[in-house]
């Protein structure tokens, strides 16, 4: 199978990793294949929500361990040149103007969680495990794991993860904050993709505006981020999908949001 699979239907683009007998582990080849298939979708006007996940019963279980265990005195270079891709894919994921639907089909160890929470919503099948995992093999965390577990958990229960490499369950990673929805695994693709369609479905320009500012709001004071505010909804005033929500409001009726 190719390592990354890219489906359109309607506005929605799947981005799916696509070797789940490897576990859809992220190497250099699953590294640039991401990275190729996100750029053109992120830029393509007809597509309002981009759905990522992995093929079959597995999202990532991370870093190839097996690789790893070749590396020798090679380590340090080959992590540095593997993170550039890793970390290149995730800013690219958060920085993307469309809004981003993670769908942590299975397994999300290592790299996989911080793939995972690089998505501005986070979805799980009912049989989704989460594993921070990195103690197992003596490494401190990479991909934004540390930045997104502090903000989404707080530092103690990330660091509970860290230290006695706990597993969650889908339930209790949605208990903790980690994600937002869980699904049953028999109905995991329908409502995902109902989801989807719905993010889809409303106001795509203002969606990649409020996306950056809730980026930024971890960053900044406050002041900073109230004129970012001001900028953001002068600028979300102008399109054709404000006009269209107040007439709808107005009027009593469904909007029709067409991204513009």
């Amino acid at each position: 199978m190719h390592a990354v699979i890219v489906e359109r239907k309607g506005a929605v683009a799947t981005l799916r990793m696509g070797r789940p007998e490897r576990m859809n582990v992220f190497d250099f080849e699953m590294g640039e294949a991401l990275l190729s298939s996100l750029a053109p979708l992120a830029h393509d006007p007809g597509v309002r929500c981009i759905v990522f996940t992995g093929a079959e019963k597995v999202f990532s279980a991370g870093g190839d361990v097996g690789m790893m265990g070749n590396m020798k005195d090679r380590a340090p270079h080959t992590f540095y040149d593997l993170t550039v891709r890793l970390h290149a894919f995730v800013s690219s994921l958060r920085r993307c103007p469309k809004p981003v639907l993670s769908a942590v089909n299975g397994v999300a160890a290592g790299a996989g969680i911080s793939l995972a929470l690089a998505g501005d919503l986070v979805v799980a099948a009912e049989s989704a495990r989460f594993a921070l995992a990195y103690q197992n093999i003596g490494l401190s965390p990479d991909g934004g794991a540390t930045f997104f577990l502090a903000r989404a958990v707080g530092t103690h229960r990330a660091m509970e993860l860290t230290l006695t490499g706990r597993t969650l369950s889908a339930a209790e990673a949605a208990s903790w904050g980690l994600i937002q929805r869980v699904f049953p695994d028999g109905s995991f693709a329908s409502e995902t993709e109902a989801l989807a369609a719905k993010i889809a479905a409303g106001p795509t320009l203002a969606f990649g505006k409020t996306k950056e500012l809730y980026n930024r709001a971890v960053l900044q004071p406050l002041e900073a981020q109230l004129e970012e505010e001001r900028q953001g909804i002068v600028a979300s005033s102008r399109t054709c999908d404000f006009r269209e929500g107040i007439r709808a409001f107005l009027a009593k009726e469904k909007a029709i949001f067409r991204g513009e």
